[in-house]
């Protein structure tokens, strides 16, 4: 059988296309939202109380504050620690923009460092180069789901004098040094978008131990609203707006959902390590690729599978692979775009290409394999046999000029099975 990739005339992988990432949701999930439904409150209620109760309980943090999705719940956090005009922010360009945008919702100006280009991630060392007089805050990002060095960037906002805040989106359920992400920083994000380990369809929640923090946030959250002053008057209608704050509420239907989800978080997490565990060593020894570096002493949460693949061994660009496996029906991905390089910045702030090598270096090699709890060991599989069919297809073009490679040891023939949908 023809070891050609789709694109040079071989048959697919696949004959539906594999999804980077998707959510899990089942019966219990459906009878926790249908009884929420059939409840008093829909929208901020009890549940939410409970879900977040739960969720600080499940990272072991004090507090837990939801909201509506996990950009505004970056917006609360950047609020929360006071930042505004003439304030700056060190952070990392290798993420999304919602972590860098945080800090222009309230005026204040993002500082880029490079990073470890083993990892993506920001390190203390470049972090401490960034910071000058005017800045405020560090914001750190568990970039695919490994934590940041939190001991390093502790000791660091504290030698400053600076908050320090975690955009722990893509770690739920990550530790560090054998303790949960959660409340190692100031204050720390999670995401609950339907790819990331728990859902409630739209949601984010903001982790604390401090008090204080977690008091405005609730502030913040809900117009800068203040009932306390009401219950103080006997007036049970009375409220003041002492700040002006959002409705950046999360509803007690997707509350439901979310308790229901988070009991199954350490299973979830426990899949995609299992399916990461099977990536690494289909791929250790792959011309052409490198799986990706866990640093020691973290628990890493898998919300992404970033392999690297290396072009001086590959007669192609990364999107030309991309588009190779895309026509396999792997869906893979590439995350993310690094944040400087986009328009906005770069008119906005005047940040260039080139200006974090190492960042780029990174991002022009990335490419996100599918991982989710639901993959089956086929779907798996066919993602291996897929790359390990494409990869050595451009490896074979560059080293041999050879039109067709030889199969891999770990290749095996595929059966009608190998291209059914997920």
């Amino acid at each position: 059988m023809s070891e050609k990739p789709a694109v040079a005339g071989g048959r697919p992988q696949r004959a539906t296309m594999l999804p980077y990432g998707r959510q899990a949701i089942d019966d219990e999930d459906v009878r926790a939202v249908s009884e929420a439904l059939r409840g008093e409150f829909l929208t901020t209620g009890p549940t939410v109380e409970r879900f977040e109760q739960a969720f600080a309980r499940a990272v072991g943090a004090k507090h837990a504050v939801a909201a509506s999705n996990g950009t505004v719940a970056l917006h609360l956090m950047a609020r929360a620690l006071g930042l505004g005009k003439g304030d700056r922010v060190v952070t990392t360009p290798m993420t999304f923009v919602a972590t860098s945008n945080a800090a222009l919702f309230c005026d204040a100006t993002p500082d880029f460092a490079d990073v470890d280009e083993e990892t993506g991630l920001l390190a203390p060392s470049t972090a401490r180069s960034r910071i000058g007089s005017k800045t405020k805050a560090l914001f750190t990002v568990d970039y695919t789901g490994q934590p940041v060095d939190y001991a390093g960037f502790r000791d660091l906002a504290d030698d400053k004098g600076i908050a320090f805040a975690s955009d722990a989106a893509h770690a739920l359920g990550a530790e560090y040094k054998g303790r949960r992400v959660g409340a190692q920083a100031d204050v720390t994000m999670f995401s609950l978008h339907p790819v990331k380990h728990i859902t409630t369809g739209e949601g984010g929640m903001v982790t604390t131990d401090r008090e204080d923090l977690a008091e405005r946030l609730r502030l913040l959250r809900n117009h800068g609203m203040d009932r306390e002053v009401g219950r103080r008057l006997g007036r049970a209608y009375y409220y003041e707006i002492v700040e002006l704050g959002y409705n950046y509420r999360l509803t007690d239907i997707q509350a439901a959902l979310g308790l229901s989800q988070l009991k199954k978080l350490d299973g979830f997490v426990a899949r995609r390590e299992r399916i990461a565990q099977t990536y690494t060593q289909a791929f250790r020894d792959l011309p052409g690729v490198t799986p990706p570096v866990v640093r020691p002493g973290v628990r890493h949460a898998w919300h992404l599978y970033m392999l690297r693949l290396n072009l001086d061994e590959l007669d192609a660009k990364r999107d030309e692979v991309f588009a190779a496996l895309r026509a396999e029906n792997i869906g893979v991905h590439v995350h993310y775009v690094p944040v400087h390089l986009h328009p906005l910045y770069r008119e906005r702030l005047g940040t260039r290409p080139g200006q974090f090598p190492a960042v780029e270096r990174f991002y022009e090699r990335l490419l996100t394999l599918p991982l989710f709890p639901t993959m089956t060991d086929r779907d798996v599989q066919d993602v291996i046999e897929a790359v390990e069919k494409v990869v050595s297809w451009f490896a074979a073009k560059r080293t041999k000029g050879a039109v067709r490679p030889k199969a891999t040891a770990r290749s095996r023939p595929r059966t009608s099975s190998s291209r059914r949908g997920s």
